[in-house]
């Protein structure tokens, strides 16, 4: 049996009065998701465990059965794995976003359309100007990038910048959770402090000002931790002797690679709206004929939401399913009955709130053999009705990985 997995990240909503109290997954037109409810079993996965913030490290790892007790380690681990940045024991991984700083607000937390090569540019030349033997800036995707502090202390309170869109951003600032973290977050606000007065004025910054772009003026680091403790999945589940991950994201790819699976790069997957949903779909369908497991993520919906852009979001929820599910599932037949395909967001990002939030998800698991469960539509309210009821834990990648 085949096992693929469509996530959509932050596809989840609350019900808005702009669609007339319906969430997006209820309003938007997705005849191919309702297909999978329709004749699959259905249920709610609660992907964020009581006590830990709504992040999607913590919600694609529990997705894949991870218990977020013995492995969490915050992001940037997951983000280092990916780019091939070999970790130390002592080495504390932090992302490292390029904000947008508006005076006292933090008006982005992307920079808006951001370019990797834009941010290759700023990244080297803070590890030029900032950069020492214990202090490593490293390149990532866009806006995404990675800051490495040898020797550093986790114990740590950073808020993830997307929590606080235009909101006063001094009362954010790294904070030390022990005594022996006050040197680590002293050091992190002082190299906050010191790279928005060499960004604001760097030439690149300069040509974004002049063509109406927000400028990448500052560092914003969270998400620390070591090098997180993560077994394969091919050693959990014999199922899987061979996996693979698709998508734009460096956090994802490096749980990919923690998680034992094979990392396939998408060319014009950018993580953003305008990714290229057909593209990832045939990545997803070529990899299914070498691979018992795929696990296929896409970004789109989750920017969308963070931007707090309604009809954005309804594009990207109706993209997945026109442009990536629906030739996946023209391919159903290649596969002779063979094929498994779960679909779920990974938790919220509510357009009115544009953060993450923790409640549960809803779920689809669609087997050629099983038993339909009378659910006609995938959104979070029909999910309620499915035979699954509430999940949490690894109960949902249990399920998945039957026969």
């Amino acid at each position: 049996m085949k096992r693929l997995i469509i996530l959509g990240d932050g596809m989840a909503d609350w019900p808005c009065d702009e669609l007339g109290g319906k969430t997006l997954l209820q309003y938007a037109d997705t005849p191919h998701f309702d297909w999978l409810a329709r004749h699959g079993r259905n249920g709610l996965l609660k992907t964020i465990p009581d006590g830990f913030h709504p992040g999607s490290e913590v919600a694609n790892s529990s997705i894949l059965g991870y218990d977020q007790h013995l492995v969490y380690e915050g992001r940037g681990p997951l983000e280092a794995a990916s780019i091939g940045v070999e970790l130390r024991d002592d080495d504390l991984a932090l992302r490292c976003n390029l904000v947008c700083l508006e005076g006292d607000m933090l008006k982005n937390h992307s920079c808006g359309r951001l370019e990797t090569e834009e941010g290759d540019v700023l990244i080297r030349f803070l590890q030029e100007q900032l950069g020492s033997e214990s202090i490593h800036f490293y390149t990532g995707v866009q806006y995404r990038h990675l800051l490495v502090i040898r020797g550093g202390n986790k114990r740590l309170r950073c808020t993830p910048p997307h929590d606080i869109p235009l909101k006063p951003w001094r009362e954010h600032m790294p904070e030390a959770e022990c005594p022996e973290a006050e040197e680590t977050a002293s050091l992190l606000a002082r190299l906050m402090h010191r790279s928005r007065e060499l960004l604001e004025n760097h030439p690149l910054n300069i040509k974004r000002k002049a063509r109406g772009l927000d400028p990448a003026n500052c560092i914003w680091p969270w998400g620390g931790g070591y090098r997180p403790k993560m077994k394969p999945l091919t050693e959990t589940y014999p199922q899987i002797k061979s996996g693979a991950v698709i998508t734009a994201v460096d956090l994802i790819r490096g749980i990919g690679r923690y998680a034992g699976l094979d990392v396939i790069s998408v060319p014009g997957a950018t993580g953003l709206w305008d990714t290229d949903f057909r593209a990832k779909a045939k990545a997803a369908a070529d990899a299914l004929h070498t691979h018992d497991f795929v696990y296929l993520h896409v970004e789109a919906s989750d920017e969308a939401g963070h931007d707090g852009n309604l009809h954005m979001k309804l594009g990207c929820i109706e993209h997945i399913d026109h442009l990536l599910l629906a030739p996946i599932m023209e391919q159903l037949s290649a596969f002779n009955s063979q094929l498994s395909i779960a679909l779920l967001p990974d938790h919220p990002t509510p357009i009115r709130l544009r953060t993450h939030t923790a409640e549960p998800i809803p779920f689809c698991i669609y087997r050629p053999d099983a038993t339909p469960d009378g659910v006609q539509t995938f959104d979070e309210v029909a999910a309620r009705k499915g035979v699954f009821g509430t999940m949490e834990g690894d109960a949902f990648i249990r399920e998945f990985m039957k026969s």
